[in-house]
């Protein structure tokens, strides 16, 4: 079925819209303002191309040292604004990390349910599954609130994680065909946007154009086994894949 993009606004921007799922893509209000035509002309062909890749393997992750080497020196917030270093979160253990596009992104709300519907499989085999997302420890308590999320979840106010791996950022790994119809499944399936973190000034100038992804991390701080960066806006990568990463 041929979608048109005013089908697509029509779907996308109704912020009254009820869900069951409480578990809420953002298409920031505004054009582009200054700000963020300055970080877009900072984005390299190379953050937007080198985007994907998925390793299975103990140590020689795949991942480059420059990242694990930056990655020791982030630090993410708990719910209550601990502060504490992100290698610190499979240091002792193997854990699923899921990195969102932002807290009211309604992709990333599919996504942590997506996971989370394989947490007893994880619980199982010792794995802790993560979810930390680019902003305030106020907005990830509200995802929680809304999602009822299972694992735990962290803030990273700075994009320090984010940056320190590379993911992709930009328009155009944001607005894509495909992403377009992964927000309409969303909507179709009960999920729903949270418009009130998504129009929030970091957000808009920030992470609205932000792209996430999946790691598998652990036992040590070096010990990334498995990392799937996302191409575009609900770029997921096969639940198998994860299970087979992290669980085998």
């Amino acid at each position: 079925m041929a979608v048109s993009s005013l089908s697509i606004t029509q779907i996308t921007l109704q912020p009254k819209l009820r869900t069951n799922h409480g578990l809420g893509f953002v298409f920031p209000r505004n054009s582009v303002n200054s700000h963020s035509r300055k970080n877009l002309k900072g984005v390299s062909l190379r953050r937007n191309t080198v985007v994907v890749s998925a390793i299975t393997g103990a140590s020689g992750t795949g991942i480059e040292k420059e990242s694990v080497d930056l990655l020791e020196t982030v630090k993410i917030l708990d719910l209550k604004g601990n502060e504490i270093p992100i290698s610190d979160l499979w240091k002792d253990r193997k854990a699923v990390v899921a990195f969102a596009r932002h807290f009211g992104c309604v992709l990333c709300r599919k996504r942590a349910a997506y996971l989370a519907a394989k947490k007893d499989v994880m619980d199982a085999s010792g794995v802790a599954l993560v979810l930390i997302g680019p902003g305030s420890i106020e907005q990830a308590n509200t995802f929680v609130e809304q999602t009822k999320f299972e694992g735990e979840v962290y803030a990273d106010p700075d994009h320090a994680s984010y940056e320190a791996l590379k993911f992709a950022s930009g328009v155009s790994v944001t607005f894509t065909p495909k992403a377009a119809l992964k927000i309409i499944e969303s909507y179709m399936e009960g999920y729903r946007q949270d418009w009130k973190l998504s129009f929030m000034k970091d957000t808009v100038e920030r992470g609205g154009w932000q792209q996430g992804g999946v790691l598998v991390a652990g036992p040590g701080k070096d010990n990334i086994s498995y990392i799937r960066k996302d191409k575009e806006a609900g770029d997921d990568p096969p639940i198998e894949e994860i299970l087979k990463a992290c669980c085998a």
